[in-house]
């Protein structure tokens, strides 16, 4: 990547808190479109009514204008423990973006801005959050805390993130998912960034420890991230190209067209048996496509949080 790429990557980043909440407030002034319409009036301060609570916080004029029950939150309040990991292996700096924009995101910036988002939300709400991250290794784990300080610290982390120029080229998944799982104590809502491609295990051992994950009764959100238009269709000029591997450095010369329709086949086939053992290990799995916006994470958070009880 060249100097005016990682200037243009460090000027994207630069206030990635503040890039956060444009995401966040652009997806609350458009929430009228969604299920949650009704929602974003008091967004900080209201939580969705659950059948068998006390009815002594119930905001009726917000039942009024909504139809819908919520009860009252409070400042003291930490409903909910949220525990962010980032796959931070080569495959994620995938594809090569010469000029980042928030409409121009490789795998790892999207997830970056992703998770910033959410612990926007998480930090309007007043919940505690924690992040982890790997790659070859297990990078970096914090606990999960709602402090203003801690919440700096992992905007700082994620920065850091965004503008490494030099990723680990080996994704040890199947080590570090474990790792991870066994310093989550306290049940939390788990969100996975990850695009699923590693090289040094078998399938089987990746769904694993993916069950792993639900260890302590968590909850698990999988955000299968991926460029649609390359990695799924594989949308390539039918002219010979070189194919290389970022992590193994493996490369195969070929013409596009010629390999299409069987890599087609086994994308598929490899996706619909990860979606699969996702459905048998109780893993919400959501696929999301890293040149659309940020409103399926977020609408999906909606609708985790709703749900963690």
């Amino acid at each position: 990547m060249n100097l005016q790429s990682e200037l243009n990557k460090a000027t994207l980043f630069q206030n990635l808190e503040l890039l956060a909440n444009q995401v966040v407030e652009g997806f609350i002034s458009g929430i009228h479109k969604s299920p949650f319409h009704g929602f974003s009036a008091e967004f900080a301060e209201h939580k969705i009514y659950n059948s068998g609570e006390s009815t002594k916080h119930i905001d009726w004029k917000l039942f009024a204008k909504t139809d819908k029950l919520y009860t009252k939150r409070y400042e003291e309040e930490t409903n909910l423990r949220c525990h962010m990991i980032l796959d931070n292996s080569a495959s994620m700096y995938f594809p090569k973006v010469e000029k980042l924009g928030v409409e121009n995101l490789n795998k790892i910036g999207f997830g970056v801005l992703a998770i910033a988002a959410l612990m926007n939300v998480l930090k309007r709400q007043r919940d505690a959050v924690g992040l982890s991250v790997y790659s070859d290794g297990y990078n970096y784990y914090s606990a999960e805390k709602g402090s203003e300080r801690h919440h700096q610290m992992l905007l700082a982390k994620l920065n850091e993130i965004s503008l490494d120029a030099s990723p680990s080229k080996q994704t040890a998944t199947y080590d570090n998912l474990h790792l991870i799982a066994e310093k989550i104590k306290r049940r939390s809502l788990i969100f996975l960034f990850t695009d699923m491609f590693q090289t040094t295990v078998d399938d089987d051992k990746i769904f694993e420890a993916l069950r792993h994950l639900k260890y302590n009764k968590h909850e698990v959100v999988l955000f299968h991230l991926l460029d649609n238009e390359k990695e799924i269709n594989f949308n390539f000029e039918n002219t010979p190209k070189r194919f290389i591997d970022v992590e193994t450095g493996e490369h195969i010369d070929l013409y596009a067209e010629s390999v299409k329709d069987v890599y087609e086949k086994n994308v598929e086939a490899y996706f619909d048996k990860l979606k699969l053992k996702c459905a048998q290990y109780r893993i919400k799995y959501v696929g999301v496509d890293v040149r659309s916006d940020f409103s399926k994470v977020l609408n999906t958070f909606m609708v985790e949080r709703q749900k963690f009880g």
